[in-house]
């Protein structure tokens, strides 16, 4: 019971230059990578939108604690806002 010996993955390699060629193999690897390089990109700025919308929620919570207490009606028109 063996693995793949460094001579069988030597073949193998030669067999798929021969039947795709190093330019469309060089090709093949750029695109590869390019599509790796986008999805880590896409990731990181989800990542980052999502820290900025809780910054700006955070933001918005600590205004609201420092604003002045309403009165009981300026309460009431607030919560008849909330529901429509």
């Amino acid at each position: 019971m063996g693995g793949i010996s460094i001579w069988q993955l030597l073949i193998v390699v030669l067999i798929v230059v021969l039947l795709f060629g190093t330019k469309k193999l060089r090709g093949l690897g750029a695109d590869l990578g390019s599509a790796v390089k986008g999805f880590k990109k896409a990731i990181s700025d989800e990542d980052q939108d999502k820290k900025d919308a809780d910054f700006e929620q955070q933001k918005l919570a600590d205004k609201k604690e420092q604003a002045e207490p309403l009165t009981p009606q300026e309460q009431d028109k607030a919560k008849d806002k909330d529901r429509v």
